[in-house]
């Protein structure tokens, strides 16, 4: 049987501690990221099934993020809540709802239609996370 792990990106650590709680109950091995380095740190040495990006980070952060992981050659999906001005971008492989139910709905039917690749090594350099990490 295989764990299916989230690597789940925010900028706010409630809404990662409650969204965290509810995907583990669900199941879901869950890694979190406070900030686009962070994150950026844990893709590069972790298995990631999923990348789940919050409401909280920016439309610019989710594009950079997204975009290091597809030039480094992942084809890990990437998933996007949206904030209340809908900041999502064409670079995701889907837009979910911050709802605990179609959450969950949304992230098993992405997976279930996203073959699982085998496990490569994925380089990312991304000089701009450093200034901007926490903002």
């Amino acid at each position: 049987m295989h764990i299916t792990v989230v690597l789940a990106v925010g900028l706010d650590s409630w809404q990662l501690t409650s969204q965290g709680s509810e995907l583990r109950s669900a199941g879901f091995v869950v890694i979190s990221a406070n900030s686009i380095r962070d994150a950026i740190e844990q893709f590069k040495v972790g298995d990631f099934d999923l990348v789940l990006l919050g409401p909280y980070v920016s439309a610019e952060h989710k594009e950079r993020l997204t975009s290091l992981i597809r030039t480094a050659g992942s084809r890990t999906p990437v998933v996007c809540i949206p904030n209340s001005s809908g900041d999502c971008n064409s670079f995701e492989d889907g837009t979910l709802q911050d709802d605990s139910r179609a959450l969950l709905t949304g992230m098993e039917e992405i997976l279930a239609n996203t073959p699982r690749a085998q496990t490569v090594p994925v380089i990312l350099c991304d000089d701009a996370a450093d200034g901007a990490a926490h903002r």
